[in-house]
């Protein structure tokens, strides 16, 4: 009797993160999501532990309940407003939650990702590829989270662990109500969406999706645009 598949989701009480949770779930994986927030209506039959990405010594103790591991999505994320992000205190927390608690997550995880040849799909952005001037820690942590990506690609590939990438754009959530409700704001973002629309999360968790599976076994070290063709534009 085969086992059943494993998948955790940081981030994954939110947007991106939640809509990746409930489709993995739908194709058979036992989910477990985790992280710092949860959406009120989050489902009671999902299991959420609260957990802080950038706490090494609280990542490595979740991670020691993990013989075995699938799938890891790295979803938690972070992004400051009103210049915050030009702090020492707001780009260093911004590099800590969306870089470095990618580093620390999947470092603790590779022992279990390696156990079940389990296959790691991180959040880059949009913005790995272009500068923002509102928000240059977002922007250069996306950027990193490529470069990681990549890194972990080759390191971990003798592990049977693949790891990859989506690079989202305009998506609608939380993380993008600023632009999304700015009038001047949206309307140049979808003047510039070849497709016409916002993107929804299930956009991305459908691409998410395919790169953990089988169908996507010869990639890895891939950065895939989820964008609606805007970074072509």
């Amino acid at each position: 009797m085969t086992a059943t598949k494993i998948a955790i989701v940081t981030g994954g009480g939110t947007g991106i993160g939640r809509a990746t949770a409930d489709k993995l779930g739908s194709n058979g994986y036992h989910v477990v999501c985790c992280g710092m927030d949860r959406d009120e209506d989050f489902p009671s039959h999902t299991r959420f532990e609260t957990l802080d990405v950038t706490d090494g010594a609280a990542v490595d103790a979740f991670a020691g309940a993990f013989s075995r591991l699938d799938a890891l999505v790295n979803c938690a994320g972070t992004i400051l407003h009103d210049a915050m992000e030009y702090t020492q205190a707001g780009f260093r927390r911004v590099i800590d939650v969306n870089l470095v608690g990618t580093e620390l997550v999947t470092v603790a995880l590779r022992r279990p990702l390696a156990a079940a040849g389990g296959s790691v799909v991180n959040l880059a952005s949009v913005w790995s590829f272009f500068g923002s001037p509102r928000n240059p820690a977002y922007a250069a942590s996306k950027g990193a989270v490529v470069a990681l990506t990549r890194s972990h690609a080759v390191a971990f590939a003798a592990d049977g662990i693949r790891v990859n990438a989506v690079a989202p754009g305009w998506i609608d959530t939380r993380l993008a109500a600023g632009a999304r409700n700015d009038p001047q704001r949206s309307a140049a973002i979808m003047a510039r969406l070849p497709l016409g629309r916002w993107g929804a999360p299930d956009d991305v968790a459908d691409v998410i999706s395919f790169l953990l599976s089988a169908d996507a076994r010869y990639v890895t070290g891939a950065i895939l645009p989820v964008d609606g063709g805007y970074g072509i534009a």
